[in-house]
């Protein structure tokens, strides 16, 4: 039988996670992180070789240094922590970050990006309907995604790296950067969706008190993403586009408050 699919025309408001989700540029963020980490293993004779298995494991939805930190720390390797403004060269968490920051930018600007169709269909949707839509993203490139894609007046508030930075929050599985994106659009994660790609985002959203996590499944995994805290998983945002979407079993799958008890930890 069909999973049965929440209205996100009901919801109070809709946060959505960015690359994966929105756009296709987890697959630029895959690509950078594999020329960068191929690069640092083999100089630094590190085994077992980097895998597309460790950037789900350790580095998706994830700020940038803490998803360095979590895969050296994955093959036991310690490194200075360094500075947000080390030089690419730099040996430490941060200027390995930086070094892949450089490559996803470089790829960005060379091929631009646009939006899933799927998706961008649904947000048109919401938005037209006046539902109120916010972007929770770890990337510090959230902005100029969104405005390379073309969809940055959609969202009326975005919750990115740079404000994760400044504000102070917590990186993906915390609950830090939903819950303040809820705050940041004046919505009440009870009465609200997210929707994430990543097991990480699925944790936090589920962790700041989303009645429903829609996993988008690009990769991660259906389970994985139900483990972490996705309510309903779908392997594209089009599912949401048809008149019956939402219809069947709707008064179980629309965003209701849940008391403490009938809430799992992430």
């Amino acid at each position: 039988m069909p999973e049965a699919l929440p209205d996100p025309l009901r919801a109070e408001g809709v946060l959505f996670d960015l690359d994966g989700v929105l756009t296709p540029t987890a697959e630029v963020h895959m690509r950078a992180w594999k020329v960068v980490f191929d690069d640092v293993f083999e100089r630094w004779g590190i085994t077992p070789a980097y895998t597309d298995a460790d950037y789900f494991d350790y580095v998706d939805g994830k700020k940038r240094y803490d998803g360095v930190a979590s895969l050296l720390h994955s093959r036991n390797v310690e490194v200075p922590w360094g500075a947000v403004d080390d030089p690419p060269e730099a040996e430490t968490i941060c200027g390995i970050g930086n070094r892949k920051n450089a490559a996803f930018a470089q790829s960005l600007r060379a091929e631009g990006i646009a939006p899933y169709p799927g998706s961008l269909a649904l947000v048109e949707k919401l938005s037209a309907a006046g539902v109120p839509l916010g972007v929770v993203s770890s990337s510090k490139n959230a902005e100029e995604v969104l405005g390379t894609a073309g969809i940055r007046s959609f969202f009326r508030i975005v919750v990115d790296g740079v404000v994760a930075e400044r504000e102070n929050l917590a990186s993906k599985p915390s609950a830090d950067m939903f819950r303040a994106g809820a705050v940041a659009l004046g919505v009440d994660p009870a009465h609200s969706i997210a929707v994430e790609d990543a097991t990480s985002g699925a944790a936090s959203a589920a962790a700041a008190g989303f009645a429903i996590v829609v996993g988008v499944d690009r990769g991660a995994g259906a389970d994985a993403l139900r483990d972490a805290g996705a309510t309903v998983v779908v392997d594209d945002l089009d599912v949401f586009l048809s008149d019956s979407a939402g219809s069947a079993g709707q008064a179980d799958s629309t965003p209701q408050a849940t008391s403490s008890d009938d809430q799992e930890t992430a």
